[in-house]
């Protein structure tokens, strides 16, 4: 995907001092948050980042430069298509690495959460597409949660 690659390849992002993990993860967070509320508070991210809310205040004005957020003081924020897309590739590639990590490697399904959070910034998109070859293109992770499809859509998941 081309929005996240570039934040790999670290163009603008050096320059502001960013990298893109920290980048990767803000964005994953606000996605998750903003399904339960829309637009996020600064304090939610807070929280849910164990971070000062004056941190998540400077990201949030790095990630709105960066046309990944639109964000008002004191209104909240709310991810652009282009944050959005870079959320939804980063979750699919905790997703698809969870399940790998139970099904071919063996962990734990109560391992592979910190594990994916580490590996999920660092696969390639030829690796991805392993993986998710590997595994039969699932749909969901190994704690029920939708997997994103390659082209970001979000099949919903039946619960009983």
């Amino acid at each position: 995907m081309p929005e996240i690659e570039a934040l790999k390849s670290g163009s603008s992002t050096q320059r502001d001092g960013l990298n893109h993990q920290a980048i990767e993860d803000y964005l994953k967070t606000i996605y998750m948050l903003a399904e339960l509320e829309s637009p996020v508070s600064t304090s939610r991210i807070a929280e849910a980042r164990d971070v000062k809310p004056a941190s998540v205040t400077s990201m949030l004005q790095r990630l709105a430069k960066l046309k990944m957020v639109d964000y008002k003081k004191h209104s909240g924020v709310t991810l652009t298509t282009a944050g959005e897309k870079v959320a939804l590739e980063v979750i699919r590639h905790h997703r698809l690495l969870e399940l790998y990590l139970m099904e071919a490697l063996g962990f734990e399904w109560d391992e592979v959460h910190e594990q994916a959070d580490i590996l999920e910034h660092v696969i390639s998109e030829k690796l991805e597409e392993r993986i998710a070859a590997f595994l039969g293109h699932p749909t969901v992770d190994p704690h029920g949660d939708p997997i994103p499809a390659k082209d970001g859509t979000i099949v919903a998941v039946d619960t009983i």
